[in-house]
Order: structure tokens, then sequence, then C-alpha cells
């Protein structure tokens, strides 16, 4: 059996068809391949990936630091609980007066457990900071080891 004229004809179109589409195939693959050597992949883009994760564990470890240090119990806080225990209460004027600043200061993060009040809830406060320990008032910014000796609460 042997083919047409018109079923060789079609067989040579397919045949050039096909040999042309695996041409044009090809020519896009060596343009890709031209791309990819004028073009490589830009190693900046990857360090500055880096960089930037570097700079976010960073960011990440100071706020989890932050945040442990915020938590963290004050050095005073036993100290100034038992003097809020034994009725010891400072007051001040916290927003002027340096010398009440002072003495919050000594506290440091503890101060949160002092038992404060402002000097004007009280009449005849003359100097702040007053501390009022059963019923004797102290004038004035108070060392810890006197604030001790008054309550019986350990510095």
């Amino acid at each position: 059996m042997e083919l047409t004229k018109r079923e060789k004809r079609r067989l040579r179109l397919d045949k050039l068809r096909h040999q042309s589409h695996e041409a044009q195939q090809e020519h896009e693959q060596k343009l890709e391949q031209q791309k990819l050597q004028e073009h490589p992949a830009s190693p900046g883009k990857s360090k500055y990936y880096v960089i930037a994760s570097i700079i976010g564990v960073i960011i990440l470890a100071a706020a989890a630091y932050s945040i442990y240090a915020i938590n963290k119990p004050g050095q005073y806080d036993g100290f100034a609980k038992c003097l809020t225990e034994k009725g010891a209460v400072m007051y001040g004027a916290m927003d002027w007066c340096k010398y009440t600043q002072a003495q919050k200061a000594m506290f440091g993060k503890s101060f949160k457990f002092i038992s404060y009040r402002e000097f004007d809830e009280l009449p005849g406060i003359r100097k702040t900071p007053t501390w009022v320990i059963n019923g004797a008032w102290h004038e004035n910014v108070q060392p810890f080891d006197k604030l001790a000796a008054l309550t019986g609460c350990k510095a």
C-alpha cells in the first residue's frame, strides 16, 4: 500500500512543523541561558535577606530581654511589702520634690509596694518626703537601715 501524494505532503508538513517547534524551543532555551549568563541571580538580594534576618533576631532578642527585665522582681520587694504591712506611709510630692523622687529611686522597681500618698492628704506636713510610722513623723529622705529599725523589717 502506497501513500498518495496528499498523504506524503501531509507527512512532510507534519515533520516540518515538528522540526520547527523543536527549533523554536531550542531557541527559547538558548535565550533563557543567555539571560542567566548576562544577569545571574544577584547575590545582593541574598545578602539583604541574611542581614534582615540577623536584624530581626536581634530585635526579637532585645524585646525578649525587655519583657524579662520588666517582669523581674525588684531588689527591695520584700522590704517594701514589709514596710506597708507594718503601716509605714510615705507622704511626698513626686511631681516637683527632688527628695521625694530620690527616696522613690532608692526603692527602684520595688516602690510600687510602698504605701505612698501626696503630702496634701495629711495636714501639717512641712517637709517632703515624710514617713509616718507608728504615729511618729520622720521628715526627709530616710535610709533603709533607719526604716528597718523603726519597723522591724529587714532591708
